[in-house]
């Protein structure tokens, strides 16, 4: 069953899907003009998306457990699990097809836009909504185990990719930036289907979180939430903003905080010497390879999309004032550009600039 805006009452089953209702009228407008819509108008709905068979299936894998909690959904801005609140609020692009594509042309990626995806985000945030509901972090074991809630959220975390003391679920070892984050990961990663973390975590510290876990989720089994209030917080239908205004708040949120100091490597690939000023210029090499080189360092280092974007943006503009042109062959200036674009992005990474965005 749904509730009139769109959200599944909880149920262990799957619920049936309503019938498809006639689509609205920004279907196809041009994202100039979507882009003028406030996000309270956009009347989107969670029934009969990819998002209401992810709920279903997550549904399915809490009950394998046992577990009676069941997080209810809500379309906002954004993905998160507020404080205390049983629940997870879902981006509002995840509401339709269209929106999605204004994201992707947006920010280059739609965050969850994938069925795989978007379940390792819903595990994720239904670790931290089972915290509230049975108000774990109170636990002093769970405090032991993972650290305090009440430790400071940081703006900047810098990660220890070969670390072992934390398990990997999503991008960016998220574990690592908070003691909430590692829980919800800890659970993400307990709750997913054959997921073989103990064989996978073996000699890991963090398979003592997960035997934690194993011993706190099976401490649940048949037990009822503590809070079950269906509090939502900032959905989608009071939001008053544009989508406009959306965007670039968040481009903001996204954009670039980074440092010019790959001058040295990019002279390397390519030179300002008058003597090749017949070689293909660097600016044009590096924009008809932006698109595919950006999507591999992505997938690498796991950094969003639309912030690689910003550094290839100031590297064209770098290469262009300085009437830079190819220095060697353009099948070598491809692999080795794309080895630059990877260790300066883990120098960003590492930097103590990257910022947390769940």
């Amino acid at each position: 069953m749904w509730t009139e805006d769109g959200n599944m009452i909880d149920s262990g089953e799957p619920a049936e899907q309503p019938p498809v209702s006639q689509e609205p009228e920004w279907v196809n407008w041009t994202d100039e003009r979507l882009l003028e819509l406030r996000l309270c108008d956009l009347r989107i709905r969670i029934a009969g998306t990819m998002l209401a068979t992810c709920i279903r299936q997550l549904h399915r894998e809490l009950a394998s457990h046992g577990l009676l909690f069941r997080p209810h959904f809500w379309l906002s801005d954004d993905w998160y699990t507020p404080d205390g609140v049983p629940g997870i609020a879902i981006p509002f692009y995840m509401g339709h097809p269209r929106l999605a594509k204004l994201e992707l042309n947006q920010m280059l990626e739609v965050e969850g836009g994938t069925p795989e995806w978007c379940m390792r985000i819903i595990r994720h945030e239904a670790g931290h909504a089972i915290e509230n509901a049975y108000r774990l972090r109170r636990l002093r074991r769970r405090q032991q185990i993972f650290g305090h809630t009440s430790q400071r959220y940081p703006d900047c975390y810098l990660p220890k990719p070969y670390s072992k003391s934390f398990v990997l679920h999503l991008d960016m070892w998220y574990a690592q930036s908070h003691p909430d984050e590692d829980f919800a990961e800890t659970f993400a990663v307990w709750l997913t289907p054959q997921s073989h973390w103990r064989e996978r975590y073996a000699g890991w510290p963090a398979l003592k979180k997960l035997e934690y876990m194993d011993t706190l989720m099976n401490s649940l089994v048949g037990v009822k939430p503590i809070v079950t209030a269906k509090e939502q917080i900032d959905p989608v239908r009071s939001l008053k903003k544009t989508l406009r205004e959306h965007y670039r708040s968040k481009r903001e949120r996204y954009g670039l905080d980074y440092p010019n100091f790959y001058d040295r490597d990019l002279r390397r690939l390519f030179s300002g010497d008058p003597s090749i000023q017949s070689h293909p210029s660097a600016a044009n090499f590096i924009r008809k390879f932006r698109k595919e080189v950006r999507r591999k360092v992505a997938e690498w280092t796991g950094e969003y999309q639309y912030t690689i974007d910003q550094v290839l943006r100031d590297m064209i503009e770098h290469c262009r004032e300085r009437n830079l042109h190819l220095a060697v062959p353009e099948e070598q200036a491809k692999v080795d550009f794309t080895i630059l674009l990877t260790v300066q992005t883990m120098n960003y990474l590492h930097s103590g600039r990257h910022r947390v965005v769940l």
